[in-house]
């Protein structure tokens, strides 16, 4: 069974980036949702979501393309500031869209645009020469969600969408990748399916927070796709990871405090929502 929603009194002040560190050390797991409009913004925020994300999943969810490739910087600017207009508790992440962050100066002008439009932090994909981007902007004060293992922005280097760090030599390269952008300054890293032994691994080495997506229980966090948390055909096939929690919640707010229930109480994602190795 969900519980209802936190009533005003009970709730916490507004989520702040320097709370995600207090939330790992005090064992508390993150809720974070995908949004796009200040509509489902105000009912997540209402069921006690602490983070959402304008993430640029919106390509393919609201756009209709087939990859996230063909987002822009204006795209996701436009929607952050819609969310936005919604929230007075979650704190608001929003993604740099493919190239945006190709280079440090790159990152800059389009994380700056972002954080205008109303986010708090700005996720990037990726390791390598994106350690210098992450340095870049968190000099900058620009809070920096890190995103590991699968990451959209990459699928035709893939070949597709598949589970990142099953053999031991992937695995170690996500571990070591997983401490280079802490250390670079992320506050936040997003791990996308990858194995729940590694992503494990990786969430207790780490001092920051991690978040999962096809990642696992042991993560500090979870996060989905608005339009999978609710069943929409969104004309894709649907991860192992995705569950419709409208069919539980019966209603969009029984789904969203359903969800957020099932994750704080560790019963989302069980082993028919992760991959094994």
């Amino acid at each position: 069974m969900y519980t209802s929603a936190p009533t005003q009194a009970s709730r916490p002040k507004a989520w702040t980036v320097p709370m995600l560190a207090d939330a790992k050390r005090d064992g508390r797991r993150l809720v974070m949702l995908t949004c796009y409009d200040a509509g489902f913004a105000r009912t997540m925020d209402a069921a006690g979501i602490d983070l959402v994300l304008i993430g640029d999943s919106l390509g393919m969810v609201v756009q209709g393309h087939n990859s996230t490739l063909p987002v822009s910087v204006s795209d996701v600017a436009y929607h952050t500031a819609c969310v936005a207009r919604g929230l007075s508790q979650a704190l608001l992440v929003a993604d740099l869209p493919f190239q945006s962050d190709a280079t440090p100066e790159r990152a800059l002008e389009a994380s700056t645009a972002l954080l205008q439009a109303g986010a708090a932090m700005v996720k990037l994909e990726g390791a390598g020469h994106k350690l210098e981007v992450i340095r870049f902007l968190v000099e900058r004060e620009i809070p920096v969600c890190a995103h590991l293992g699968l990451t959209p922005q990459s699928v035709l280097r893939l070949g597709g969408y598949k589970v990142q760090g099953r053999d031991e030599a992937a695995a170690a390269r996500l571990r070591e990748d997983a401490r280079a952008v802490q250390d670079a300054g992320a506050a936040l890293l997003v791990l996308e399916c990858v194995p729940t032994p590694v992503a494990a691994a990786i969430t207790a080495d780490l001092r920051i927070p991690t978040i999962g997506i096809g990642a696992g229980p042991q993560c500090d966090g979870q996060v989905l796709v608005l339009h999978d948390l609710l069943g929409v055909n969104s004309g894709h096939r649907r991860p192992k990871f995705v569950k419709d929690f409208l069919a539980e919640g019966g209603s969009i707010d029984g789904a969203f405090q359903a969800y957020a229930a099932a994750v704080r109480e560790g019963r989302f994602p069980d082993e028919a929502h992760s991959y094994a190795s």
